[in-house]
């Protein structure tokens, strides 16, 4: 029980700490601009689709099947649907006139169910090797930092406080520890459990991508800048995640 409870906190700091980290960076940056924004938006839309396509899938598909990896997709997918309605339904006022808030709010949702699955992959981690279990730790806090980055600039351009804005930040971060919780417990887990909740993870993050980041970017600045930090976001998070 003790090495569960050891696994569960590393997992909670180091899944805190990054998207914690870059709510900070998000929230103290001082250009504001269209052309500013749309560039984070689109350098995080990036980001997650390195993390998606080099990461998430490609894990899903090695240690299952390709059937369950696609339903875990669409169930991602339904999932951030069903999240997209509620959340516009409870702050539509809100979202009349500002759909940057609505952004910040959405990303913060599929952030928390990605970062379960990386949980569970730090928590079975520690079951074959101290060495895996950190190494793993420490590459989802280095590419947590412009998730959390993606989450603040947003929320903080649509007016939410910054208090708020950083408890939100630390709500998404929380699922990490969950996750690493799991994990611990349930080392020996199905492997088609494993791959579902992966691809649950990358269906959710194909649905912000295409129908809150990238729109919201290219309606902020249509331009080369915007195509600029979407390469920047995919390089980088091939980078972060190589390391």
């Amino acid at each position: 029980m003790e090495e569960i409870i050891k696994t569960t906190l590393i997992g909670l700091f180091f899944g805190t700490f990054g998207t914690t980290i870059g709510g900070i960076i998000g929230i103290k940056f001082k250009n504001t601009s269209k052309k500013f924004l749309s560039f984070i938006l689109a350098f995080a839309s990036g980001s997650m689709i390195s993390i998606v396509c080099f990461d998430l899938i490609p894990e899903a598909l090695t240690i299952s099947n390709l059937p369950t990896t696609f339903l875990g997709i669409i169930l991602g997918i339904l999932a951030m649907i069903t999240c997209d309605l509620l959340v516009d339904k409870k702050f539509s006022k809100n979202f009349k006139t500002n759909s940057l808030l609505k952004t910040g709010i959405i990303v913060s949702i599929g952030l928390a169910l990605h970062n379960f699955p990386e949980g569970l992959a730090i928590g079975s981690g520690f079951d074959v090797s101290i060495t895996l279990g950190l190494s793993l730790a420490i590459a989802i806090c280095l590419h947590d930092i412009p998730e959390g980055i993606s989450m603040a600039v947003p929320m903080k351009s649509g007016g939410m406080k910054s208090g708020k804005i950083i408890t939100y930040v630390i709500l998404s971060g929380i699922t990490t520890g969950i996750g690493a919780f799991f994990g611990a417990i349930l080392g020996g887990i199905s492997q088609s459990i494993i791959a579902m909740c992966l691809s649950f993870a990358a269906g959710a993050m194909i649905y912000i991508i295409s129908g809150e980041l990238i729109p919201e970017s290219n309606k902020l600045y249509l331009g080369r800048t915007t195509a600029i930090g979407n390469i920047m976001g995919i390089l980088i998070g091939i980078l972060a995640m190589s390391i």
